[in-house]
């Protein structure tokens, strides 16, 4: 049992007395003062697990929230335990304004504390259409969940961080948005994909201006192609295994989730100071121009 879990014992049953309920508010009060508490949506598969395990590896406490439930994913969550932080898990859909208000609550009554935002979690059209036929629906789908979600969650940590920055003055808070490449490079056969992604870099500068006056950090990280479930597709595999031997990357490989996660976990370390707003491009030098 962790010394959180012991604190949680104390302050919840009846057998103990209010002296040792107030020790144990003290207790989690200085457990949250002195560990960071983070958020990644998506964290539980892909690039979002990759960021978890390296924030995890870092000495903070992690929130990750997915579409499954808690006991399909048992062995994974035990996994990140075993670093040696607390992880909570939350069922929420990001595109899904009372799933991200409930998720928020819960964090509240768990940790009463957040200090870093990871919008990582996102999704690609279910099919591939080229621009000419792609539907509504499916750019709809994209928005919400990809730029609408994200948006609208960093605002409402946003100001749960400005708060706590009032009560606390050495509060330190940092977003993150996961966007891609896909932000600045065409793809037509899925058109409300680059598009959802470019808007998520339009939110990473609208919210590193808004919070620059409380002292609060807002990057962009964008991945280029990742080893993920969602590039697993033997045709997938096999498309970006022939262009990357025909020279696509500088650097002649798949990305990986931890190549994710060590560049996240750099920005919220606070590593790079003096660069809210700033862009930082995992891909392997794919997109340097060249003759």
């Amino acid at each position: 049992m962790t010394l959180r879990n012991v604190v949680l014992v104390v302050q919840s049953t009846g057998l103990f007395s209010t002296a040792w309920k107030d020790m144990g508010a003290f207790v989690s009060l200085w457990l949250n003062t002195m560990k960071r508490i983070a958020l990644v949506t998506g964290g539980s598969r892909g690039i979002g697990l990759g960021i978890a395990t390296c924030l995890a590896k870092e000495g903070l406490e992690l929130v990750i929230c997915g579409l499954r439930t808690e006991e399909q994913l048992g062995e994974t969550l035990e996994a990140l335990r075993k670093f040696g932080g607390d992880v909570l898990y939350c069922q929420a859909d990001v595109g899904n304004r009372e799933m991200r208000q409930a998720m928020l609550r819960k964090i509240r009554e768990h940790y009463g504390a957040l200090h870093v935002l990871v919008n990582n979690a996102g999704v690609a059209p279910l099919e591939r259409n080229d621009a000419l036929e792609a539907t509504e629906e499916s750019f709809e789908r994209l928005m919400k969940i990809n730029v609408q979600g994200p948006h609208f969650l960093t605002q409402e940590v946003a100001n749960w961080m400005i708060e706590q920055q009032r009560e606390h003055s050495d509060f330190q808070g940092c977003i993150v948005n996961v966007t891609s490449i896909s932000s600045t490079m065409a793809s037509t056969n899925r058109a409300e994909y680059c598009i959802s992604k470019a808007g998520l870099s339009m939110s990473t500068q609208i919210w590193a201006v808004r919070l620059a006056e409380f002292g609060i950090p807002v990057f962009e990280v964008q991945p280029g192609i990742i080893k993920t479930d969602m590039t697993a597709a033997p045709a997938v595999t096999e498309k970006y295994d022939r262009l990357f031997a025909g020279g696509l990357a500088l650097q002649a490989r798949w990305g990986l989730p931890e190549d994710i996660g060590k560049a996240v976990a750099m920005l919220v370390r606070g590593d790079l100071a003096y660069s809210t707003g700033q862009v930082i491009s995992i891909d392997g030098g794919m997109r340097i121009e060249r003759l």
